[in-house]
């Protein structure tokens, strides 16, 4: 663990140093820049923080083994390939790393009967969705004569007439495979029992560094498929905000009912995919930069209430109902007062990173005409604070029924959860730097 950890943060550095740096590698296929350099630190970043808490919890789980840090190594290579990728190949390449990797994650604990089952559900279903982006892909190689590159494919598909058929149909079949890999809505029946089974600390990284590298190929995706102009343009954008506004308001309101907080974060998770895909709605530097942002923000939030539910799971799939965490407040204030502070974020409340990040996308959509889809995402927020401040009124006005004392000390968990809140609290603090940051970063 110590070394993969290091391999990360000496590839969270040299992203940082060439930061400034633009350009192209392997004939063009690979693309350098600040927008690619973004992704690695934050897919870094989120390798860094899941080892540093996976070793105390399976430890407890009587499972660590070097395997699940090589795993977690090879599918944050896969999401820098889809963040660097100039070409159709690259970016399928790296969505294939990556999700191969999340496979085995997701079944893990291969001794216990639902990890198991969540690696088979998100095989079989990650397979069927992989199909339709490649035959996605193979129809936009055919309908703009054999082009794959990015530039190209932007070039031949940049005009204001009608798209041809087979161009839109691939295009499709794209957002289709992409929509699954983002878990949104209607395409989201995987998630909750995937992030349930899986083990908490995979749970943890597949829904928020998954999430942000699937985003990461949208962007770019988006940008060439999409037409500046035209009468389809504006339909797959349509579409696009249409898959929004359900994921937001379906999310939220699934996530209602539960009373597993881990599907409840699950759950949650397609409301968000909501969220962020008004970046890619909005179609502007604006909305680009606010999504980049929003998914910094939300790394550093879902992980940290993953990893605090981790923490006081005791065995696996265990003690974490809502019942389990009543009264948390009086037998672990401090991991009681950093999971309320994760959920507040969550909501939307300032100052936490969160809020900003909403603020963000809900003004790109304003800028580019959907101010309904802004007014969807206000509600949907409205809507999430039943079940994310049921969680702290559990924790904090509610009595554990047998009065059972937690065993204290999360071990190394500790320290991902100090360096979650740090973020939290530091994007929250310095929003406008950030998007300085990430709106030189565009495309």
């Amino acid at each position: 663990m110590p070394y993969s950890s290091i391999g990360l943060a000496i590839v969270f550095t040299f992203a940082a140093l060439f930061w400034g740096r633009n350009g192209t590698a392997f004939n063009g296929m690979i693309t350098i820049g600040m927008y690619p350099y973004f992704f690695d630190m934050l897919f870094a970043a989120a390798g860094i923080l899941v080892m540093i808490a996976a070793r105390p919890y399976l430890q407890r789980m009587n499972w660590e083994f070097d395997e699940f840090y090589v795993l977690i190594l090879f599918a944050v290579s896969g999401m820098m390939l889809m963040a660097h990728a100039n070409h159709l190949l690259i970016t399928f390449i790296g969505i294939e790393i990556m999700s191969i990797s999340f496979y085995v994650l997701a079944a893990y604990l291969r001794n216990e009967a639902l990890s198991v089952e969540s690696g088979l559900k998100y095989f079989l279903l990650g397979a069927f969705s992989t199909g339709f982006l490649l035959y996605g892909m193979a129809l936009v190689y055919g309908a703009t004569g054999g082009k794959m590159e990015y530039p190209a494919i932007r070039a031949a598909v940049s005009y204001g007439s009608q798209m041809p058929l087979l161009l839109l149909a691939g295009t499709g079949l794209i957002i289709v495979g992409l929509s699954f890999k983002v878990a949104a809505f209607p395409f989201h029946v995987w998630a909750p029992d995937v992030y349930q089974g899986a083990p908490t600390v995979v749970t943890a990284f597949m829904s928020t560094a998954g999430k942000a590298a699937a985003f990461a190929a949208f962007i770019q995706l988006g940008a060439a498929l999409i037409p500046n102009g035209g009468p389809d343009s504006v339909k797959i954008t349509h579409l696009l905000a249409v898959i929004s506004a359900a994921s937001m308001l379906y999310g939220n309101i699934a996530a209602c009912a539960q009373q597993n907080v881990k599907r409840l974060l699950a759950y949650s998770s397609i409301a968000q995919a909501g969220y962020m895909m008004i970046g890619i709605v909005a179609g502007t530097g604006r909305g680009t930069s606010g999504l980049m942002f929003y998914l910094a923000a939300y790394l550093f939030t879902q992980i940290g209430a993953f990893i605090v539910a981790s923490a006081l799971e005791t065995e696996y799939g265990k003690q974490l109902e809502f019942s389990d965490y009543a009264g948390l407040a009086k037998r672990h204030p401090l991991l009681a007062g950093v999971m309320a502070l994760f959920m507040f974020s969550l909501v939307g409340l300032p100052p936490f990173a969160v809020f900003f990040g909403k603020y963000y996308l809900f003004t790109a959509a304003i800028e580019a005409g959907y101010t309904w889809l802004a007014l969807v995402g206000v509600l949907a927020s409205v809507i999430s604070a039943y079940f994310y401040l049921g969680l702290i009124v559990a924790m904090y006005f509610r009595h554990h029924e047998t009065g059972e004392i937690q065993p204290a000390a999360p071990g190394m968990s500790g320290v991902t959860i100090a360096l979650a809140v740090a973020g939290v609290i530091l994007l929250g603090l310095i929003p406008a730097a950030v998007l300085r940051i990430t709106g030189g970063g565009g495309l």
